[in-house]
Parts: structure tokens; C-alpha cells; sequence
């Protein structure tokens, strides 16, 4: 058994925790293990929060798909903005963020919080796409697991 869900969500502050609440929800019903959960809960609050602030004037709104099934969670958060800067992710200048600085966190927390990241641009429209995973851990005798 696996499970699938995505939203389209307006590009305001509000719809960040409630991203984060229905994934919260999902992987508590599936029995996923909290300290997994809350990792990747806090991994897409941070991608969610650079789509509301990055995610294009033009757009109102922006996307955030996830998925389980019995051995890993993958989310992906696509906006309508700019996108990252041409050439691959990895040649964004990665200087370490001061510690004082207001923003400039959320990328490298996604990248420590989850198994597998990608930074990209959505093609042809525009648009930046994040996508990362993590191998689940379960609690023991988790609904999900059961049904596999």
C-alpha cells in the first residue's frame, strides 16, 4: 500500500503549516516513526516558506506533492518563480550562512534533513522544483507496513 496526495496552495504564509500539519497527519495514520516525521515535516516547511517568498508576482499559488509507500517518503514543492540560477544547483556559491543572517538556511536544512535532494527548474514554465526523500522508519506494528 502506498499513499499519495498533493495541493495546490496560495502563496501565503498560512499555507505553510498546514502543509506541514497534513504531512504530519498522514505519517502519524501510516505509523511512520516520529522523529522520521518530524524531520521531514520540517524539511518541507522550509521548502514550502522559500516558494511563498520566491515563487514568481505572477503567481498566486504553488504545489507540494508527497509521496509514501513502504520504504521511503518523497516530497516535491514546485513554485512559479524565477527558478534557481542556470547550470546546476551545485554551482550556487555554498559558503557557509552567518550565523546572524536573516535568511539564507532553508536549502542546507532541507539538505541535512532528508536521504536525497535535487534543486531544479520546472521545465518550460518556469518555476523552481524541490524534491527530496528519506527512508521511512516505522513504528512497530504500523498500519502501512502491515498491508504491504
Amino acid at each position: 500500500m502506498s499513499i499519495w496526495w498533493s495541493l495546490h496552495l496560495r502563496r501565503e504564509a498560512a499555507s505553510v503549516p498546514l502543509a506541514r500539519r497534513l504531512l504530519l497527519g498522514t505519517m502519524e495514520t501510516a505509523g511512520v516513526d516520529p522523529d522520521t516525521s518530524y524531520d521531514l515535516s520540517l524539511a518541507l516547511g522550509e521548502a514550502c516558506a522559500n516558494a511563498v517568498e520566491h515563487g514568481g508576482e505572477e503567481s498566486a499559488e504553488f504545489r507540494v506533492t508527497a509521496y509514501l509507500d513502504g520504504e521511503k517518503c518523497r516530497i516535491e514543492v514546485a513554485d512559479s518563480g524565477p527558478g534557481f540560477p542556470a547550470g546546476p544547483f551545485h554551482a550556487v556559491p555554498r559558503e557557509p550562512v552567518p550565523s546572524d543572517a536573516e535568511s539564507g538556511r532553508g536549502l542546507r536544512l532541507i539538505e541535512e534533513l532528508a536521504d536525497h535532494v535535487h534543486f531544479g527548474n520546472r521545465a518550460g514554465r518556469g518555476g523552481a522544483v524541490v524534491s527530496f526523500d528519506k527512508i521511512l522508519k516505522w513504528r512497530p506494528g504500523a498500519p502501512l507496513t502491515l498491508t504491504s
